[in-house]
């Protein structure tokens, strides 16, 4: 695969992490804050914390629901036709939610939110390309570390230009909260270009596209018809609702703790981003050619579980980024080991698959773990984290007890 194309497809992916990365400040200090006056000026604490997971959890539950049948489609009519949807929509999504912003719309909100969760669907397809291109499995296992480090770079970018262009103190009066989404308007318009100047289907192969409303289920469902991937995802879903239940709070948990704001949070969005960064660029090779897959990814579980602990025991607010930074640093490295795992576990026929499945059931942890986490929350802020801590203990024990069969040691060796 050509570099450009490379770079294309990463380009995409960091548009598309840009959204969470911007977002997730904006949204809670937008939610969180009487001061900004989105929510009725009565509206309890407790009310504000179910609002936050609603939004977040809406996003994730429609991201589920459009990334099997997104995936399936860039099987039928071509990555980068698939591609092309996923921009378009987040395109329509942003501009109803500027329009959320600017008349002080829940509702709206929400609605801009489901549109550009549900064509949120271009990391699995990026990942698939990567693979289509990719000349062994050294190669695939590099490439996965690379659509990672678009990940890292998106969540960097977006809580810089979140930060940036909604303080009044940095830029002055053309601030405001609608504005970083102005930008990523902006961004996802380059990238749409991108792809149709420098991005070519390197697998000819179709399949017809069938439109089923169960698909999705049924999509998670053929899991059970591999046994590797079988073995692989009780580990992966734990690994998921550990590491989203982590993410999606950290803005509201530090806001709720320590009263950060916009720029508070977005430097939490970049302690994560530029952990990422540092681990999925540098990291993901050396690691893999040192020790086997399951050494990594059971090293990860553990920070997950000691970082998940340490930030709400965390008595200062600038102690709390060491977990933050932790946290992503391990994750960096294992995320690309597993989705490498899942790849190898399956033939070329179903990598589109596959990487469909390993989104959706972060998107399915994601949904479930906002809205149920949104509850928590109002209750004690630091239920969320303790989840997020049994999630991965969990997990390590499913890998204990799981991975030690014949069958996987092709997949964790060294």
């Amino acid at each position: 695969m050509p570099m450009t194309a490379k770079l294309t497809l990463l380009f995409v992916v960091f548009v598309d992490l840009i959204g969470q990365g911007l977002v997730f400040p904006i949204i809670n200090t937008l939610i969180m804050e009487p001061a900004t006056g989105f929510l009725p000026a009565g509206t309890s604490l407790a009310h504000r914390h179910l609002d936050y997971g609603l939004v977040i959890g809406i996003f994730f539950l429609a991201w589920f629901f459009g990334v099997v049948y997104v995936s399936k489609l860039s099987d039928s009519i071509g990555r980068k036709n698939a591609l092309l949807i996923c921009l378009f929509g987040a395109l329509v999504g942003y501009v109803i939610t500027i329009v959320a912003l600017l008349i002080g719309n829940l509702w709206l909100l929400i609605l801009g939110r489901a549109i550009t969760g549900f064509t949120a669907g271009n990391q699995p397809i990026a990942q698939a390309a990567m693979i289509d291109g990719s000349s062994d499995d050294a190669d695939r296992d590099r490439n996965m570390g690379y659509i990672v480090t678009g990940v890292s770079f998106g969540l960097v970018g977006g809580p810089i230009i979140g930060g940036v262009l909604s303080d009044k103190a940095l830029i002055g009066g053309t601030a405001s909260l609608e504005l970083p989404f102005y930008a990523a308007l902006g961004l996802v318009l380059v990238a749409i270009v991108a792809v149709m100047l420098f991005f070519k289907d390197i697998r000819s192969e179709r399949e017809p596209f069938v439109f089923r409303p169960l698909d999705v289920f049924e999509s998670l469902a053929r899991v059970t018809k591999h046994p590797l991937v079988m073995r692989i995802m009780p580990v992966y879903s734990l690994f998921m609702i550990a590491n989203v239940t982590f993410y999606v709070f950290a803005d509201n948990y530090l806001s709720s703790a320590f009263d950060y704001g916009v720029i508070g949070g977005s430097m939490a969005m970049l302690v994560i981003g530029i952990a990422l960064a540092l681990s999925s660029t540098f990291l993901v090779k050396p690691a893999q050619l040192r020790f086997s897959k399951k050494s990594i990814v059971q090293v990860s579980l553990v920070a997950m579980v000691v970082c998940s602990i340490a930030l709400v025991l965390s008595p200062v607010a600038w102690l709390c980024f060491v977990p933050l930074f932790g946290f992503y640093f391990f994750f960096g490295v294992s995320y690309p080991t597993l989705l490498g795992m899942f790849s190898g576990s399956v033939g070329a026929a179903d990598q589109g698959w596959v990487m469909g499945v390993t989104t959706a059931v972060f998107c399915l942890a994601g949904g479930v773990m906002s809205l149920i986490g949104g509850e928590l929350m109002g209750i004690d802020i630091r239920l969320p984290y303790y989840i997020a801590a049994a999630a991965a203990l969990g997990g390590l024990i499913l890998l204990w007890l799981g991975w030690g069969r014949p069958q996987m040691q092709r997949l964790i060796g060294r």
